[in-house]
Order: C-alpha cells, then structure tokens, then sequence
C-alpha cells in the first residue's frame, strides 16, 4: 500500500528557527533520531542502522521536528500490513530542551493530519506500564481529538527474552479529529 501524505507546512515562526519545523525524515537523520531516542533513557534505543531504514523506508509514515537544521524530536510509524486502515507509532521521543513544551503532541497531531488522507482511521502503540509520560501523551492526544482510547494486554514479561517489561497495546480511534470526521 502506497501512502500518500500531505506537505508539512513549517508556521512563519517555525520558518525563522525559532520553533521546531515538522517535516518528513530523510535519510541524514538516522543517527541523530538514534541519539534522541539513546539519551531519552526511556526508550528501547534500537540500532543505529534501524533508525536509517526508518527513515529510508517509513519517511511517509514518520515525521521529523527540526530546530535551527537538527532534528529535536521525531515520531516514527508504520501502516500494519494486515491492517492497511491503521498506523502503528513505533516511538516518538523529543530531546530534552525542548521537552515541556508539547511538541510530542504537535508532531503525533501533524502526524495523524498527514496519514488521514490515505484511509488511516485508527492508531496503535504499546507502552510499558512505567511510562507514564506515554500514557498521558497518547490519553491527551486521544481527548483531543475526540476518539475513544482502549488498551488490551500484548505482550507479556514472559514473551521477551530480557528483563523487558510487559506492553499494553494502546488503541485510538477514530484516529481523525471529531472536526474531520462531519
């Protein structure tokens, strides 16, 4: 399935650098999404060669926010293949000076605007039961966009060959905003 998105327009203060610019990884970003995701010591960090196919293979699917030329937050997703109407968030971190201040929130919206146009009306993520700053990300994002927010067990202490905790699967839908939906 082609997923087609639509531009990520950067506002006249995100244009002066100033704010962060949203805006569709490329394949330079890799290691610098690999650092954000390494010194947020929250997240799985995943090998560097993983976040440059993420950003080589799932660019429609992932967005990038950039500060002054350097990447400071980023979320990246995929289309499940055996659900082509819903998009997995993998991760989304943001660097830590430009931590309170929503941009997680901002770029999951800017995210779930561009993938709409493609069919997507559900979104889905795991999180650990210690994150707590995930859960009220993504129960925030829920709210605010009107949709009802499920969890359901997945995957379990026992299913992970380290000292993993276990993962609830987060489910939000209808992943457009309640406006989009009329």
């Amino acid at each position: 399935m082609t997923t087609s998105t639509m531009p990520i327009e950067p506002t006249a203060s995100a244009a002066s650098g100033s704010e962060p610019r949203l805006r569709h990884p490329r394949l330079g970003d890799g290691a610098q999404l690999w650092r954000i995701a390494r010194d947020s010591q929250v997240l799985d960090v995943n090998s560097s060669y993983a976040y440059l196919l993420w950003c080589r293979d799932f660019a429609a699917t992932s967005l990038v926010a950039e500060l002054d030329g350097q990447p400071v937050g980023f979320v990246i997703g995929y289309v499940r293949p055996e659900a082509p109407d819903t998009l997995f968030v993998w991760q989304i971190a943001v660097d830590a000076q430009c931590r309170g201040r929503g941009l997680a929130a901002t770029i999951l919206h800017a995210l779930l605007d561009s993938v709409a146009g493609a069919g997507i009306t559900t979104l889905e993520t795991t999180i650990s039961p210690g994150n707590t700053a995930s859960q009220a990300l993504f129960s925030a994002v829920a709210r605010e966009r009107g949709a009802d927010l499920r969890t359901v067990d997945l995957f379990e202490e026992n299913d992970f060959p380290d000292s993993h905790e276990a993962e609830l699967l987060y489910v939000i839908s209808p992943a457009q905003r309640q406006e989009e939906r009329r």
